[in-house]
């Protein structure tokens, strides 16, 4: 997708559609758009005062309107005043491209709206529209080939911003970064895991640590063993596809100094809870049960392009998990890379066994800082729905951090607590640790669990299992995989490079 900043008047940018935003109960236009107004001979004034209110996702569209160089004119309400934050503006944008590409147009030109800074609307207009653009459907026979989508964004400010086109460029270059890493994390995640099984899931990763400059590693079934990891490998018994851990490097700081930031992300390309199997319905969804490693893979993507300052490492534990003859049982022990023994109680309770021995890893590699995702438990739906990710911290420094990332990435989570007493519902009575505790507070006793492997290094845990697929469409994005949590991650490794200067 080609991007162009412009510093001229609305009316004159030439483009299929011009997008325009007006907050509800506007009475009367005002800045750019009273310019814009005046070539449209008061259109919008008169639109605005009458049928038009303004209302958050209400749109216009008017075709050929006298006096704009753009075939059309949508426009699009961003609700009361005030309540426009970068999250509302990409999905205001997303929206705003979605209704246009359905019409089979590729160029859109977006005059953001002066109540969100400038460089925080065009991040959030890009990543919006790249959002847009990613098409689930690419498997249906009736896809067509040449599939509508936007090529072209232009952004338009007024002449007085020229003087920060530095800065306005830089936000453009993060927000291509970001929306272009989102899609590709959601390619990864909406493959059927008949095609994505964990060697392809391998091999892309290769493939993109290749044209990103990136190191990887594959550690194979064999190394694996070599290096003890034995939680990984148990929930690898019952599949006959083999596992691979993933391991990529990015060598940003000089010398080696200053902290070193390592994503762990979860990997199961397909679970089916293994012996303690899941219900038929709603099984075909948990191909997303690899989000996290997906996640992981588009962060670092766009990290690469961005170039911070800052070591990385991701690592992502890939497998299936499956029933089968050789698969692990309820009542099984398993050691640990850690040495931490684990006592078994439910299969399909996988997903922190493999980030068990991943983060122990991470560890091992010099991670000085670590932060996992993952598509964990039900649990967190429960107590959170689909709105929030659930956040998890052992250090509350860290997590400010990470706070005012997620505020900077307009994405919402929520912290949940860490209390000690929780972590009796794990204690284990033939194993040091069982890899449940139960109904209650399971996202948190998960969570728990995980705090084992990472002793005093800060540590920031995302339950995502929530909001990691979308279960139907959205005005601003297709049912499926949303890619959460990738911008606060990118946000603040950016920010945690900033801070070394």
């Amino acid at each position: 997708m080609q991007m162009q900043l412009v510093f001229s008047p609305a009316a004159e940018v030439d483009a299929d559609a011009l997008v325009v935003f007006i907050p509800e109960q506007e009475t009367r236009i005002q800045g750019g758009l009273a310019t814009l107004d005046k070539s449209l001979g008061g259109l919008l004034s008169e639109i605005t005062g009458g049928e038009f209110t303004g209302r958050a996702f209400e749109t216009q569209l008017l075709f050929k309107p006298s006096g704009l160089r753009a075939r059309r004119l949508l426009l699009v309400g961003t609700g009361k005043t005030g309540k426009l934050g970068v999250l509302e503006m990409r999905r205001l944008a997303g929206a705003a491209a979605r209704q246009l590409k359905a019409k089979g147009l590729r160029t859109i030109a977006f005059f953001p709206p002066p109540e969100l800074a400038p460089s925080n609307a065009l991040k959030a207009i890009i990543t919006g529209v790249h959002g847009a653009n990613f098409d689930p459907g690419k498997y249906r026979s009736d896809r067509k080939p040449d599939a509508p989508q936007i090529e072209t964004v232009t952004l338009i400010l007024e002449s007085n911003m020229e003087a920060q086109r530095e800065r306005l460029e830089l936000a453009m270059r993060m927000g291509e970064a970001i929306g272009a890493a989102q899609n590709f994390a959601r390619e990864l995640i909406n493959e059927p895991s008949n095609q994505l099984t964990p060697t392809v899931l391998a091999r892309r990763a290769q493939e993109m640590a290749r044209e990103c400059g990136l190191e990887c590693e594959l550690i194979d079934e064999k190394r694996a063993r070599e290096l003890k990891m034995g939680a990984f490998l148990s929930v690898a018994r019952g599949s006959a596809e083999p596992p691979v851990m993933i391991v990529l490097r990015y060598n940003g700081a000089p010398n080696g100094t200053g902290p070193v930031l390592a994503f762990v992300g979860k990997g199961i390309t397909f679970d089916t809870g293994g012996i303690s199997i899941k219900p038929a319905d709603g099984m075909e969804k948990m191909k997303y049960d690899m989000a996290g490693g997906a996640t992981m893979l588009g962060t670092m993507r766009a990290l690469a392009q961005l170039k911070p300052r800052l070591n990385l490492i991701a690592i992502i534990p890939a497998t299936e998990n499956m029933p089968g003859g050789r698969a692990q049982k309820p009542g099984d022990v398993q050691r640990s890379m850690s040495g931490k023994t684990i006592e078994v109680l439910n299969t399909d309770a996988e997903g922190r066994m493999v980030l068990a021995d991943g983060l122990t890893y991470a560890r091992q590699l010099g991670a000085t800082h670590l932060i996992d995702a993952a598509t964990l438990t039900g649990a967190v739906s429960v107590a959170l729905g689909t709105v929030h990710v659930g956040v998890f911290a052992n250090d509350d420094n860290f997590f400010q951090q990470f706070a005012k990332a997620t505020e900077t990435a307009g994405e919402k989570m929520w912290r949940l607590p860490l209390d000690d007493e929780y972590f009796e519902q794990i204690r284990g009575t033939v194993g040091d640790i069982l890899n449940t505790g139960g109904r209650y507070g399971g996202a948190i006793t998960a969570a728990m669990f995980l705090k084992e492997f990472v002793d005093e290094t800060p540590w920031i845990h995302l339950d995502i299992a929530g909001t990691g697929w979308l279960d139907s469409d959205k005005a601003w994005l297709a049912k499926g995989p949303s890619a959460v949590a990738l911008p606060s991650l990118v946000e603040l490794a950016l920010a945690m490079a900033d801070a070394q200067k």
